[in-house]
């Protein structure tokens, strides 16, 4: 699994898949990326990376169009599945928008994986397939072994846990069946700086607390994990022989009152939130499986330090 070889990256312009596509290229990869159209302008800064204009070939691909996605995966040695929808506001139709493309195009790839004969395949899933779960013991640290309850998302509406669980199951099963090589990676809530023109979810999280939007904030507890960190951890899965089933990618857990004095002792002119309120923390997550395979991840202040440094250098919040 260490011989340099060609890989396929589906969503290849988003947030985490651009930093994965930027290592891997880095490293030698050629690399075949699925966006929706690569004439778009929102891809351009994939092609702006060290060694695209040799080692980066983008097709065009929908998660739900069978052929367009064996395209892109035929030939490759590997293939990294990160695309996934993550919604930004209330979900109108939980089916069309998160469901089908998450389960429905995750077996998609697999099954063009199987077609094209791929070595190795690394499912991006989530802690959301993870956490979601009112039965696992309270004083117990939640880890791999540990699966969000189905049915207790569409209880709650949790539609994106319920995507993300029902998309790795079913590929793990898919996998036995089929005797696919795959390994799944459960990263929590990514921050850092990007690569990509729009803003994504968290981003929009860390921007909201840097403009003290709303005055009043829940000071609960995060799992983070820093996009280039989450990068190396799905290139190390890939090469190691020894990885094996899933693995839950967590960096830090701070509360959020902690992540803004971490800001503003190196940036004290944002305005940030007046006061804090109790939230509702994440369950503890462990990511010791992940480390035991030589898997670091940097410190908090550099993921925060980074990200404020780079949007204001963008613009998207005042420098201060």
């Amino acid at each position: 699994m260490g011989e340099k070889g060609r890989v396929c990256v589906t969503g290849a312009g988003g947030y985490c898949a651009s930093w994965l596509v930027k290592l891997l290229l880095s490293e030698g990869y050629t690399v075949h990326g699925t966006v929706r159209d690569p004439d778009d302008e929102r891809y351009a800064h994939v092609k702006k990376l060290e060694n695209s204009s040799t080692n980066l070939l983008l097709f065009k691909a929908d998660l739900l169009d069978y052929n367009s996605i064996f395209s892109a995966i035929r030939g490759c040695h590997g293939v990294f599945h990160v695309a996934s929808p993550v919604p930004s506001n209330r979900v109108a139709d939980p089916q069309k928008e998160l469901l089908d493309p998450a389960v429905k195009g995750t077996l998609n790839v697999l099954k063009a994986s199987k077609e094209a004969q791929v070595k190795r395949i690394v499912l991006v899933s989530s802690v959301a397939a993870v956490y979601m779960n009112p039965n696992w013991p309270r004083d117990r640290v939640m880890d791999e072994s540990c699966w969000s309850d189905t049915q207790y998302c569409i209880t709650t509406e949790n539609w994106y846990h319920l995507s993300k669980t029902m998309a790795e199951s079913e590929a793990w099963e898919y996998a036995e069946r089929s005797g696919l090589d795959l390994v799944s990676v459960c990263p929590s809530a990514v921050l850092g700086p990007r690569l990509q023109p729009t803003v994504n979810a968290s981003s929009l999280f860390l921007i909201k607390l840097l403009k003290g939007e709303p005055e009043t904030f829940r000071n609960k507890t995060f799992s983070t994990i820093d996009v280039r960190d989450l990068a190396e951890a799905l290139l190390l899965v890939y090469n190691n022989p020894e990885a094996l089933g899933r693995y839950v990618c967590v960096g830090h857990a701070a509360k959020t009152k902690e992540m803004v004095e971490i800001m503003r002792s190196r940036y004290p002119n944002h305005t940030y939130p007046k006061q804090f309120i109790d939230g509702q923390d994440d369950p503890p997550l462990s990511s010791e499986k992940l480390q035991s395979l030589g898997w670091r991840f940097r410190p908090l202040e550099d993921t925060l330090v980074d990200f404020v440094q780079h949007f204001q250098d963008d613009g998207l919040v005042i420098r201060a």
